[in-house]
């Protein structure tokens, strides 16, 4: 039985990499095996309660992250429908592209923090194409647009799928996780973008010959305003809201969503239909990345087989023989994570290491937040963001390599290397 679970789980994971040249969604790779390894597991097994108990454990810990994630998608796609990152992305105008490089880094890092990095590197890599002209250039931007919004999400509990992960599974608490990764997050942002703005420096902003930011029904200032601020207030809050109560923040997050439903209906109340559908939260609902809430469901499922199974258990007594220092072995999953998806890489991880050996708040679980979110910047694929800068820029995969990979790969060891002087220094 175990041999046929690592072949079906190796199998998947490899669809999953190969998702681009097999054209084969990872979402259908990812519900295949695991409702391919369950049913060997099943089968193989006398006792079918303990099975069916196990498997409702599985789904319980699933099903918080894809309620969160839903309802922090939801809420994204409500302040982009009332043009609310406008009210931030208008007030970047500079006429150096060293300055605007500088400018995005920061605002990006910032942004994927609050927000999550896939949104981030969409919203700022669409901006670019209305301030830059030069194709080139916005090639250039967008690899360290992707470099910032992975760096973002790494310290903060709601700014990457896999530090949301550890936060919900009781890995990593809030405050803490701000704390200790924050200043390698910088880092890693830090090296590349400055190598990269010297390279642009004394080179000025080239404009589109027609500016055009129109992109639909516009939204008065007061309701950008409005829907922003309480949309990035309800995302903020949902940390304080899980210390405070002790609540999972899934409940949270699904709380600060009905709020923004009913302020955002008493704000149209009186508006024509035709105006307000495209403004509502069930339109929003209809807009969301479903494909990608499929697929966390089906990784996380698979992966607690091999969790059941103690196979997962094994994986890390070898580890631990074979590397020998948890840093490295850490290390060496952040770099894995540029050529596979860290959603199962951190699942995993979860899974071979339980909370009694490695409690909460561990350097464990703190370096793997930084190596599994920074890691994937390494190569255009490693990352969601990654993934829609290059479909949206048409960024080349070897390209990536050539001109941008070397610089998150500095950036990546560099912040590696903060965060463990840091812990020597505190420890």
């Amino acid at each position: 039985m175990l041999i046929a679970l690592v072949l079906v789980f190796v199998i998947a994971y490899v669809a999953i990499a190969l998702e681009h040249p097999l054209k084969i969604n990872k979402s259908a790779s990812a519900l295949i095996g695991a409702g391919l390894l369950w049913t060997i597991y099943a089968m193989a097994t006398a006792d079918h309660h303990v099975v069916t108990h196990q498997l409702g454990e599985s789904l319980m810990a699933t099903a918080q992250i894809i309620f969160f994630l839903m309802g922090a998608m939801t809420i994204v796609e409500v302040v982009d429908a009332h043009n609310g990152f406008e009210v931030i992305t208008r007030r970047i105008r500079t006429q150096q592209l060293s300055t605007l490089m500088w400018l995005v880094g920061f605002v990006t890092f910032f942004l994927s923090a609050l927000l999550d990095n896939l949104t981030t590197t969409i919203v700022m890599v669409s901006l670019m194409r209305k301030l830059l002209s030069n194709h080139a250039d916005r090639l250039f931007f967008a690899g360290i647009i992707v470099i910032a919004a992975n760096s973002g999400g790494a310290w903060s509990p709601i700014g990457d799928v896999t530090t949301t992960m550890l936060w919900i599974g009781g890995q990593i608490t809030s405050m803490s996780i701000i704390t200790s990764v924050f200043v390698p997050s910088v880092v890693s942002l830090l090296v590349p973008l400055t190598i990269t703005a010297y390279v642009l420096r004394g080179r000025p902003v080239v404009a589109p010959a027609h500016l055009d930011i129109d992109h639909g029904l516009k939204t008065s200032e007061f309701e950008s305003k409005a829907m922003l601020f309480l949309g990035l207030g309800i995302l903020v809050a949902v940390p304080a809201f899980k210390t405070i109560t002790h609540l999972p923040p899934y409940l949270g997050i699904l709380f600060g969503l009905g709020i923004l439903w009913l302020v955002g209906d008493l704000i149209h109340r009186n508006q024509a239909n035709e105006y307000k559908n495209h403004l509502t939260l069930a339109h929003a609902l209809s807009r969301i990345d479903m494909s990608s809430l499929v697929f966390f469901i089906g990784i996380l499922l698979a992966v607690a087989t091999l969790e059941h199974t103690h196979i997962l258990s094994a994986l890390a007594q070898w580890l631990d023989q074979t590397l020998g220092r948890l840093d490295i072995i850490v290390l060496v999953i952040g770099l894995v994570s540029a050529v596979v998806d860290n959603v199962p890489l951190v699942a995993a991880s979860m899974g071979m290491n339980d909370l009694a050996k490695y409690p909460t708040d561990h350097f464990l679980w703190h370096f793997l937040a930084y190596s599994a979110g920074t890691g994937g910047s390494i190569l255009i694929i490693g990352s969601a963001a990654g993934v829609a800068a290059m479909g949206l820029e048409k960024i080349d995969f070897l390209w990536y390599v050539r001109k941008i990979s070397g610089l998150a790969l500095i950036g990546y060891l560099a912040g590696a290397g903060t965060y463990l002087l840091q812990y020597q220094l505190i420890h």
